[in-house]
């Protein structure tokens, strides 16, 4: 007669859910059109070298940075620029990470359905690095922006709770950033054009609508 101990083990095997599609890899990794037809994927799932990454809630940190970010380049940036957030950048067949911010080229798909970008339609992408990625967003990232020919590449560290923006500027050469200035209280550049931002806003507080 079996042991009942082992019938029991065994059961909720029997019962399990089937894994989804995306969670076992083909042989060779997934590609960058496989984000686009892989159902059930989580929200701003990347692709890098082959291996899909999903992402940890973002912290407020992120989130003011972002916003700050994101409505300063917006007012800053040139006609022939638009900036956007979250969006992916194909950038090979097995490479198709998301920056947090990219401003894009007139020249850039506007489309409603469009799903990523290409490489040649980012002129700067942005990384505000988390815990979770600093190894990416630090180095296999920006490798692989650099290698794309994205031009300009900006990365955002919590500094004891205030951000530092690192700037790089693709070297046409090496086809590798280097880092051309660290700003953490004020961020003053004119090139890639004239922008100047209070970092320290994120600190100050907000109005509440209708007060």
């Amino acid at each position: 007669m079996p042991d009942r101990k082992d019938d029991m083990s065994i059961a909720p095997l029997a019962d399990a859910e089937p894994l989804p599609d995306w969670a076992i890899p083909p042989q060779g990794g997934f590609t960058a059109d496989d984000l686009d037809r892989l159902p059930g994927i989580p929200p701003h799932t990347e692709l890098i070298d082959g291996t899909l990454v999903f992402v940890s809630p973002q912290t407020r940190f992120h989130a003011l940075v972002l916003f700050l970010l994101q409505r300063e380049l917006d007012q800053a940036a040139p006609d022939h620029l638009r900036v956007e957030r979250e969006m992916t950048v194909k950038l090979g067949r097995r490479q198709r990470p998301e920056p947090d911010l990219v401003l894009l080229h007139a020249h850039a798909p506007s489309d409603l359905s469009r799903t990523f970008y290409e490489a040649a339609d980012v002129f700067l992408a942005v990384e505000v690095v988390s815990e979770e990625s600093e190894e990416r967003d630090r180095n296999r990232k920006p490798q692989l922006y650099a290698e794309a020919g994205i031009p300009h590449f900006w990365r955002v560290e919590n500094v004891e709770n205030h951000p530092t923006v690192y700037v790089y500027e693709l070297h046409p050469a090496t086809r590798a950033y280097t880092l051309t200035g660290m700003h953490r209280d004020r961020l003053k550049l004119t090139l890639p054009f004239d922008i100047d931002i209070d970092l320290t806003e994120i600190d100050r507080p907000r109005r509440t609508p209708g007060r």
